[in-house]
């Protein structure tokens, strides 16, 4: 019984720990890009940082770091990822859990999951040598590497999160919501959409944050598929440079201690206060819905 208890504690105090271990460390990522983000000020205007003039660090004459364009064009891709993920997600996940056949089922599933274990710099290649090519001749353009062609990338990239935690907030709707809209009537059809999502609505706006901070994080894709132009952008068929990219073509020959060493920092920080906003902002509803019993 002494021999229970201790193993018991051991890994209560174990996991305890972990647990501990997860938020210190990040905690230390934040206070890290904090301090070195913070020195970026010393030189540079926070108007300035935040304008929309041209990043162009290496200038010799004149360094300009204003991040506008870089934000906008950040939020551009991430947006339009949404739009393609969003759908195509719930929409995957709700044939998978209530109209597919167990064998479609085992075969659909599996091969969606396996879209998240495709190498980002293989998705940036497809996009590439197939979707750029692909829009170029579609929209009549000189080539395809804009916001569209990150967008499409990272709404793909995406799916398989979507996907895999709707599905779940799907099945764990109780049964007997479903038995009772049918015994009213409903089809099956209709009990999906009105008995079924408005259901499970906390679980897909989880689904969906996750799938947003997958598309906000990424790297490899969007620095080879949008073109890496640092100009404001005007439309989705333009060239973006996102903030991600510009951290990871610069941050590697960058001098240390120097005003772009320690822009590139803030960029990192702008980069991460966004992620932590929606995040908090998607506990509040996630947390309202279930207080209405939804």
């Amino acid at each position: 019984m002494n021999r229970r208890f201790f193993w018991d504690r051991f890994f209560e105090k174990a996991l305890y720990g972990a647990a501990w271990v997860s938020v210190m460390t990040l905690a230390g990522i934040f206070l890290l890009l904090l301090y070195n983000g913070a020195q970026t000020f010393i030189s540079i205007a926070p108007g300035d940082f935040f304008s929309f003039s041209r990043w162009n660090p290496a200038a010799y004459d004149q360094p300009t770091f204003g991040i506008g364009a870089m934000l906008v064009s950040t939020l551009l891709v991430t947006a339009g990822a949404m739009c393609i993920t969003i759908p195509l997600g719930i929409g995957t996940a709700a044939f998978l859990s209530e109209m597919a056949s167990p064998r479609l089922r085992n075969v659909l599933k599996p091969a969606v999951e396996m879209l998240a274990a495709v190498p980002s710099v293989v998705i940036g290649f497809l996009g590439i040598v197939l979707v750029a090519p692909a829009l170029a001749a579609a929209f009549d353009l000189p080539n395809g590497l804009n916001a569209l062609n990150g967008a499409i990338l990272l709404g793909i990239m995406a799916l398989p999160t979507m996907v895999s935690v709707t599905e779940d907030a799907i099945h764990a709707v109780p049964g007997h919501y479903k038995e009772a809209s049918y015994a009213l009537g409903a089809n099956r059809w209709e009990t999906l959409v009105h008995v079924t999502l408005p259901a499970c609505k906390s679980g897909i706006l989880a689904a969906t944050m996750l799938a947003l901070g997958r598309a906000l994080g990424e790297t490899m894709t969007v620095l080879m598929a949008t073109g890496n132009a640092t100009s404001l952008p005007h439309g989705i068929f333009d060239p973006v440079r996102t903030i991600t990219a510009t951290v990871a073509i610069e941050m590697g020959e960058v001098p240390f201690d120097t005003p772009h060493f320690f822009s590139l920092f803030a960029c990192a920080l702008v980069l991460f206060l966004i992620t932590l906003a929606v995040n908090i902002l998607a506990e509040r509803m996630a947390a309202r819905f279930r207080k209405k019993g939804q």
